[in-house]
């Protein structure tokens, strides 16, 4: 059997081919990579956004609650709102005299916004000692 010769031609295909091999595997990374990362902000700036209209709710439903307060001052109770989206709650407690005390929930999606606002006097004005957003009421 004789050994065939040496051929650079035949070397030469092999590099440029797997350069090419090499050349396209980094460029489906690269393309991949930019893909992954485009979804996580889109993910990002949607759970942003549902943030946002939760806390909006949560306002809503806290001026709601004030005004209900102002309407019928020995008011103490529940409700609700929906809006948009989402759908926010609030509970007005008396904790004693003049003092009341009104959680509300704004839910938007699985977003959840708290606030715990604290009032000492009703009449003549409404006077708001705290407002707060809370993690847990």
């Amino acid at each position: 059997m004789k050994q065939q010769p040496y051929d650079k031609k035949n070397q030469k295909g092999y590099i440029v081919l797997i350069t090419v091999l090499v050349i396209g595997a980094i460029g489906v990374a690269i393309a991949v990579s930019v893909l992954w990362l485009g979804l996580g902000s889109s993910k990002s700036s949607f759970s942003q956004e549902q943030s946002n209209q939760a806390k909006a709710l949560v306002n809503a439903c806290s001026e709601e609650a004030l005004q209900q307060i102002r309407d019928s001052i020995p008011f103490t109770g529940t409700g609700n709102l929906t809006l948009g989206q989402g759908t926010c709650t609030y509970t007005v407690t008396n904790d004693g005299g003049t003092n009341r005390t009104i959680t509300a929930t704004g839910t938007v999606g699985t977003i959840v916004r708290k606030v715990k606002i604290t009032i000492d006097t009703i009449n003549p004005k409404i006077n708001i000692t705290s407002w707060q957003e809370a993690a847990d009421l």
